[in-house]
This record gives structure tokens, sequence and C-alpha cells, in this order.
């Protein structure tokens, strides 16, 4: 019998390697999972706010990344767009953005911590990473979207 089986396995080789991916497709997600890009799991948390970019894009935060130090604040967006962002010739064409941003809830200002552009929505796809001057504050404007992070995070001090 012992031999039999050895014929049968020797027969179709391709029969472990069958087995091997399939366990290797139920056991790559659960990978992804555990070990992933943290703002591709994220919990993003839709930031509602009254000027008008709601038609053009949807904002989020997640909460999980808010860190506060004295009168500075920082946290993580991600702005999803409608239509496809870019141009054709200048810049690699995207759907979604991530932007790390510190706000200093006292002078109402920001600054960028890092920015990188996606080719899908929801930060997935190809990723670019954009330029930020780490050291360039920014004043954060009355009505824009900037208002409503510094409004959400600088006032709940």
């Amino acid at each position: 019998m012992g031999i039999q089986r050895n014929v049968r396995y020797s027969q179709y080789p391709f029969i472990r390697h069958i087995a091997a991916g399939l366990i290797l497709c139920l056991l790559l997600p659960c990978l992804l999972l555990a070990f992933g890009d943290h703002q591709a799991f994220a919990e993003w948390v839709t930031v509602e706010s009254p000027y008008p970019v709601r038609e053009l894009q949807t904002l989020y935060i997640n909460p999980a990344t808010i860190r506060r130090e004295a009168n500075l604040v920082e946290v993580w967006q991600l702005t999803d767009y409608r239509w496809m962002q870019g141009g054709p010739k200048a810049t690699p064409r995207f759907l979604s953005t991530t932007t790390h941003k510190q706000f200093e809830c006292t002078d109402k200002r920001l600054r960028l911590l890092a920015y990188t552009e996606f080719s899908h929505r929801m930060a997935a796809g190809d990723a670019s990473n954009g330029y930020v001057d780490k050291d360039k504050w920014l004043p954060v404007e009355a009505d824009s979207i900037n208002e409503a992070l510094w409004n959400i995070l600088c006032k709940q001090q």
C-alpha cells in the first residue's frame, strides 16, 4: 500500500503544488489583514462640513491617529475625490489622497507632515508620495476644510 501511495504522488506531482496554492490563497487575506498597511484598513470617519466641497470630494479622518501634545494636534486625513484629479502630463492622476497634518490650536495654523496620492478611491491602488515642507506653517483659512478640521480637533481641548 505504501508503495502505491508513493507511485500515485510521483505520477501526479502537481497535486502538491495545487494544495500549496490553495493553502496560500486561503491564508493570504488573513495575513494582509494582520500585517497590512494601517491606512488601507483604517477606520475612516466622514467629516461633515458646511463647506461646498461635498459634491467634489468626501473628507475623512482616522480618530485613532489623533495625537495631542499641549496645543499641537496631529491627525491623518483621507480625501476621496468623485472624479480623477491631476493633469495628464504634469502629475500622475489620482482618486484619493492621505495627508498627515499637525494643527497648532492657539495660533490657528497647520503644517503638512506627509502627503500621498492614490490611483484608486479610499487610499487604494498605486501610491505616490508628494513633497512636503514640514517647516512651513500655513494659516487656517476661514470657510475651508482645514477650518472644519481645526474646529473638530482644537475646540475639543
